[in-house]
């Protein structure tokens, strides 16, 4: 059944407009994976639901994932400054450029657990802010 030119499953979805906040520097790129799962948290985008890559402007960047099913999710964001795809570390593992995650979460040692990192998207306009550690 269609109304107003939108079939039932288009007001059903989802929409996610983030912003990551706190990036020290215009250079590089903003690299997001968007989980839907535990599983290839939070580093391995062959498992996360979505990705993108996203301009700097003025040390912050935004981006809107559209169509989404309503449900729990988790972001992982880097700012990688080298456009190597990875997030640089130094020999002790410790991080060279920018990082973060849902609900602006810290992990002890090393990354939050997925758990830490979910939200609830709901049908509609949802919104995450990220800042960048």
């Amino acid at each position: 059944m269609m109304f107003l030119g939108f079939g039932k499953t288009d007001l059903q979805m989802s929409q996610l407009d983030l912003t990551v906040d706190k990036i020290k520097s215009d250079k590089g790129v903003i690299r997001v994976l968007l989980f839907d799962q535990e599983k290839g948290w939070p580093d391995d985008p062959s498992k996360a639901f979505k990705s993108a890559t996203l301009k700097i402007v003025n040390q912050k960047a935004t981006y809107t994932f559209k169509n989404l099913p309503a449900g729990i999710y988790a972001i992982a964001v880097i700012h990688d400054t080298e456009e190597t795809g990875k997030l640089r570390t130094n020999r002790f593992g410790i991080p060279l450029d920018g990082y973060g995650f849902s609900n602006n979460v810290t992990g002890t040692f090393g990354p939050p657990s997925f758990s830490k990192a979910t939200f609830s998207l709901t049908t509609g306009v949802n919104r995450q802010t990220i800042s960048l550690r």
